[in-house]
């Protein structure tokens, strides 16, 4: 129990001390660069899914 009070103690001091928050600009262009990843790999999912479902879609017919 010792060991997890010193682990909670050092690392309060390493975020009361050493850590520093972005400012509000950093922020919203890492935010911004989050969201258009987030875009761009949603459509890429949802091409491999378009893709995989006609192709499973033409094989159902075609085994039919």
């Amino acid at each position: 129990m010792a060991g997890l009070k010193e682990y909670v103690q050092a690392s309060y001091y390493e975020l009361k001390n050493n850590v520093t928050l972005p400012s509000y600009a950093e922020s919203q262009r890492l935010m911004l660069v989050v969201a258009v990843f987030v875009v761009i790999l949603a459509l890429l999912v949802f091409g491999v899914d378009t893709v995989f479902s006609k192709a499973i879609e033409q094989y159902f017919n075609w085994v039919k």
